[in-house]
């Protein structure tokens, strides 16, 4: 009984062997490729459970996931001969299985390394065609999407679809910093004196314009004020005229009347004159009110 009960134990172990290295699973969030000899036979995207040849066929799995890759500073000469230094990371996905293993290999951390290069490249094209002040703009969002294209088109082959490329960091280096800190103030320096020199000469110019033109209105103003004062002294003159040609006798006593009362009406005028002077007469003989 002992005799029989080890083979049987042992054929147990064996089939129980067998029968999980046979069997594996494909995760939701994986693509699987069954591998014999080093060569693909199957490509599994659906997730599941799955029979391979055990000892024969191995499984690769890949992460169908979005990845993210940080890559290192680089150094980049801009379209304006300025240097800056870009930290920058990228999010792909495995988007082709076998494409991938047929050029990268096995192992899914092997694309790092071909991302660097690819997008170190993209970055240098795409910034060598753009100044530091497009960078640090809103035309920055238009930058990586070329950058993201260019990534996206190299990496086509190689089974791997691009989603986003992004700056993370842009710096200048240390021993450049300040020089081009002092040289973009200088400028800004300048934009503003041309600023405040174009704004004192458009003041100058209001404050001319409004000078003649207050010129201008005051003179005409003094000509409206004379010519209507003319005017008014012709009608008073004519006025008085035609009155004193209907009683010349009655308006020169008046006349007389009001030269008394400008002298006299203060109370203090003193006069030396001859008894006999004309400018006393209606003092002397009043004169007689006419007849009804």
């Amino acid at each position: 009984m002992n005799r029989l009960a080890l083979p049987i134990i042992a054929l147990v172990v064996v089939l129980g062997w067998l029968l999980q290295a046979s069997l594996f699973t494909v995760d939701q969030t994986e693509r699987a490729l069954v591998v014999q000899f080093g060569e693909v036979v199957r490509s599994i995207d659906k997730p599941g459970l799955y029979v391979k040849i055990p000892l024969v066929q191995s499984v690769i799995s890949f992460d169908k996931r979005l990845l993210a890759v940080e890559l290192p500073g680089e150094g980049v000469i801009l379209g304006d001969q300025r240097r800056l230094i870009v930290d920058s990371f990228t999010v792909f996905r495995i988007t082709d299985p076998l494409s991938f293993y047929q050029a990268i290999g096995p192992d899914p951390d092997g694309i790092r390394a071909r991302l660097n290069q690819v997008v170190t490249a993209s970055l240098r094209q795409v910034l060598g065609r753009n100044t530091l002040l497009d960078v640090l703009s809103a035309d920055r969002e238009r930058i990586m999407g070329s950058i993201k294209q260019l990534v996206n088109d190299s990496m086509h082959n190689f089974g791997v679809s691009i989603d986003d490329v992004r700056i993370l960091r842009a710096d200048l280096p240390a021993e450049n910093t300040q020089a081009i800190l002092s040289r973009m103030q200088s400028e800004r320096q300048r934009v503003a004196a041309q600023a405040r020199a174009e704004g004192a000469e458009a003041a100058a110019k209001i404050r001319a314009e409004a000078e003649r033109e207050r010129t201008v209105i005051l003179a005409e103003a003094r000509a409206t004020a004379e010519k209507t004062r003319g005017d008014g002294e012709a009608a008073a003159t004519g006025i008085f005229a035609k009155s004193f040609g209907q009683d010349p006798a009655f308006f020169s006593i008046w006349r007389t009347l009001q030269g008394y009362r400008d002298v006299f009406d203060t109370g203090n005028a003193r006069l030396v004159l001859t008894p006999n002077n004309d400018y006393l007469r209606y003092l002397q003989n009043p004169p007689a009110p006419p007849a009804q």
